[in-house]
């Protein structure tokens, strides 16, 4: 179980000055392919009709995958998230790219999203599901959120299995990420915290139980990178 949301929203308000930097330093720059591929598989879904979407990005931090979103010109793209340094700084990316009357942010956690049932027809979220406080709630709330037809979206890092892959990830979560993360963010507990969320969380076909089980349909796994990280959809 992760820490308690006011220690993951204290964790990430004390690096949001480094965590864009820090998370493309540390992925080599894929995590911009990752989110690439999250907007292709709802440009997918949505067809011709992605200019009246309405989208919903939970733990949306920095607004990254809020901002690879609206290239797609959808109506409007709601961010949400527990941490508001990390969304202060999605704001000012957003205003820099004249973006403010598509994307907007407010602080609210998963588990208690504060939209009527069936408002968007997408829901998407980065990186941000194994800090949920209770993944089961969070995930039947983005569903309940959903519209019915509507996709939900989820790119979360995975456990790669194949040799040599798992071997020098393993090697590179454990040692490397900590280390590189303490030195550039001063923050010893933020990247010791990342490589164990990501052990401890159910990827694969557990993590898919858990999105089937809160009601999503026709749910898949797409890996990426060798299995380093993964985009899970699912319709309602």
């Amino acid at each position: 179980m992760p820490p308690d949301s006011s220690t993951i929203r204290d964790m990430f308000n004390n690096i949001s000055g480094q965590y864009d930097f820090l998370n493309h330093f540390l992925s080599f720059g894929v995590d911009r392919r990752w989110r690439k591929r999250v907007v292709t598989e709802l440009a997918k879904h949505a067809g011709t009709a992605t200019a009246g979407l309405k989208v919903l990005d939970v733990a949306t931090g920095t607004g990254d995958l809020a901002i690879a979103v609206s290239s797609l010109n959808p109506a409007s793209v709601a961010g949400i998230d527990i941490a508001p340094a990390m969304m202060e700084i999605g704001r000012d990316k957003v205003f820099m790219r004249g973006l403010q009357d598509v994307i907007s942010f407010s602080e609210a956690a998963a588990e208690k999203i504060p939209f009527p049932d069936s408002t968007f027809d997408a829901v998407t979220v980065a990186f941000g599901v194994r800090n949920f406080g209770d993944l089961v709630q969070g995930i039947s709330e983005m569903q309940r959120v959903l519209k019915p037809g509507g996709i939900m979206l989820i790119l979360e890092f995975s456990h790669p299995r194949s040799f040599p892959s798992k071997q020098l990830y393993n090697l590179y979560s454990r040692f490397i990420i900590p280390t590189v993360g303490r030195i550039v963010s001063k923050n010893r507990e933020a990247y010791s915290y990342l490589p164990e969320s990501v052990a401890a969380f159910p990827s694969g076909t557990d993590f898919m139980a858990i999105m089937e089980g809160c009601g999503l349909k026709s749910v898949r796994q797409i890996p990426l990178t060798m299995g380093v990280a993964s985009v899970y959809t699912g319709e309602k």
